[in-house]
């Protein structure tokens, strides 16, 4: 009786650190939904409400490691005070991509805080 308690305790050691690991999957881009409304108003007083819902996919976000063909395809930037940037811890430095700042791990490629302009 007392092995077999041994063996359960023992196993739900093993099993719990399973049970909360995600699994493995590559670079996913995460969908926020938007809702718009727009308003028409027609020459005769007739008027028209519009709502739009709209997926916007976010390409970027904390903690997403940034591929070497993404590496390469972004922006250095050295003049982060124009863009109302805080300076860059030692280790890191901000890039442009498109019209996002991205400040990322120069070691690693890892994103740590995003601004948009």
């Amino acid at each position: 009786m007392k092995r077999l308690l041994i063996a359960l305790v023992a196993s739900s050691f093993l099993a719990a650190p399973m049970a909360f690991a995600q699994p493995a999957r590559p670079f996913e881009v995460a969908q926020v939904t938007q809702r718009h409304v727009e308003k028409r108003v027609y020459k005769h007083g007739n008027d028209k409400v519009v709502e739009k819902r709209v997926t916007v996919k976010k390409r970027w976000a904390r903690g997403h490691r940034l591929s070497p063909v993404e590496r390469r395809r972004i922006a250095a930037v050295n003049d982060y005070r124009r863009y109302k940037l805080r300076a860059p811890p030692r280790g890191q430095q901000w890039v442009r991509v498109d019209n996002d700042f991205l400040l990322i791990s120069v070691a690693t490629g890892v994103i740590v805080n995003l601004a948009t302009r």
